[in-house]
């Protein structure tokens, strides 16, 4: 079914959209990874589809769970329904034995869709399950899918220029005790600067002055 959906995604991207991805030689070749994203519009999880192979895990938002539409689909392609606002222990569980199986998590640290179209503030999660799985951390930075752009673009028969740019894998040395709430909001910069830095200037949002984002651009 995941096959069948990615393949009628890229049909249909292609056709609305003309999608541009680089740094695809920057993705292990192994599985057992985080890709860590921004999240500019709804077009962002379609272009997962278009774009990876392989067993990737797809964290879905709760109130997406009995959509008509996102449902079903989610259901379809294995995706986890994580509550955002509650531990969620069953379902990092679940996440972290997908990923010692090979499985590539891709989560986007925002936790939701822009509303300024720029980066926002970082949500220590994806810094935590990256470190406590002990795994690298792939960047990729997302330009092209603002909802409002797309439909300006689609009512006036343009396809919006989506480009996926690929970072270099990072990974982030463990920390436990006293020091692990403060290493998670570290980590936390550390993850969004690398996405910022792949970022054209005024998609960078928060982080457009942080020092560690101008280090990464040097």
């Amino acid at each position: 079914m995941r096959k069948f959906i990615s393949k009628l995604i890229r049909l249909i991207l292609n056709l609305i959209a003309r999608v541009d991805i680089q740094g695809f030689e920057n993705l292990p070749e192994e599985g057992g990874y985080v890709i860590a994203t921004n999240h500019l519009g709804r077009l962002d999880t379609a272009l997962l589809f278009y774009a990876l192979d392989g067993d990737f895990i797809l964290p879905i938002a709760e109130k997406y769970e009995h959509h008509w539409l996102y449902g079903p689909i989610g259901n379809a392609v294995g995706a986890i329904w994580l509550d955002r606002f509650n531990a969620d222990i069953s379902s990092i569980r679940e996440i972290f034995a997908r990923m010692k199986a090979g499985g590539i998590l891709v989560i986007a640290p925002e936790g939701t869709r822009s509303k300024t179209e720029a980066l926002a503030e970082g949500r220590p999660g994806v810094a935590y399950l990256a470190m406590k799985a002990g795994v690298p951390i792939v960047p990729i930075a997302l330009t092209g899918t603002e909802d409002r752009l797309v439909v300006e673009r689609l009512k006036h028969f343009r396809k919006p220029a989506i480009r996926v740019v690929t970072g270099p894998a990072f990974r982030l040395p463990l920390v436990k005790g006293k020091d692990r709430e403060a290493a998670l909001g570290q980590y936390t910069d550390e993850i969004m600067c690398h996405i910022a830095a792949l970022l054209p200037e005024k998609y960078r949002g928060v982080y457009a002055e942080h020092p560690r984002m101008k280090e990464l651009l040097a």
